[in-house]
């Protein structure tokens, strides 16, 4: 069985926030619902000021806090190593919310927002409850599209090379800054960059092992 990750080059991202306005499209995400996000800040002083930008998601990790204190069984861990929400075992008691220590979860409160007030739901808001439905008062995060992942797979395509198997973020990246495959397999292109490329994951003090992890060269 694969174990899906993602590796971010941040060298050639270039902080255009094509990834997060993807995720929104391809999951109908309403207002105020990232599963995606672009972190921007600066270091250094004037004249030598450096502008830091790390794009960060759910790090679907190997040992996921979230998933540890969810008391209904709804925080799922795949063989594939995604995790996943059943929003019918969620109860909105947004435990996962606060042992997740990446901030990736986000509580789902109020299903009436709308793009714009007062109008009503758009068709586009309208085909995304229909299509990617979620429920108002449980928790929403990334999946790593794996809608898209198990779809293409039963379809004969290779998450990570084919891209109507791959995570739409991966997909829409103008920089190809997003690399995604199969961690436990040493041939694919992501678990090289993470041996030959020291690659690294976010936080690694917290002992979550993500399976999300980055690049600076």
């Amino acid at each position: 069985m694969a174990r899906w990750g993602m590796v971010i080059n941040l060298n050639k991202c270039i902080g255009c926030y094509g990834c997060m306005v993807a995720c929104k499209q391809e999951h109908y995400l309403p207002p105020k619902i990232f599963w995606g996000r672009v972190l921007v800040s600066e270091a250094g002083k004037f004249p030598s000021v450096k502008k830091l930008i790390y794009p960060v998601l759910c790090n679907h990790c190997k040992d996921a806090a979230c998933v540890n204190v969810c008391p209904t069984g709804a925080s799922i861990k795949r063989e594939d190593g995604i995790v996943i929400i059943d929003y019918d075992k969620c109860v909105g008691c947004r435990y996962c919310v606060m042992a997740c220590p990446y901030q990736q979860r986000t509580f789902y409160g109020d299903d009436s927002t709308q793009y714009f007030p007062g109008q009503g739901f758009t068709e586009w808001e309208m085909i995304g409850k229909e299509l990617f439905p979620l429920q108002e008062g449980t928790v929403v995060k990334c999946t790593f599209c794996a809608e898209r992942i198990d779809a293409g797979i039963k379809r004969g395509l290779k998450p990570g090379v084919d891209r109507n198997a791959t995570p739409a973020c991966v997909n829409a990246c103008p920089a190809k800054a997003r690399y995604f495959g199969d961690l436990d397999d040493p041939e694919s292109e992501i678990a090289r960059l993470v041996s030959e490329r020291k690659a690294f994951q976010l936080g690694p003090e917290f002992g979550t092992n993500p399976s999300v992890y980055y690049i600076i060269r």
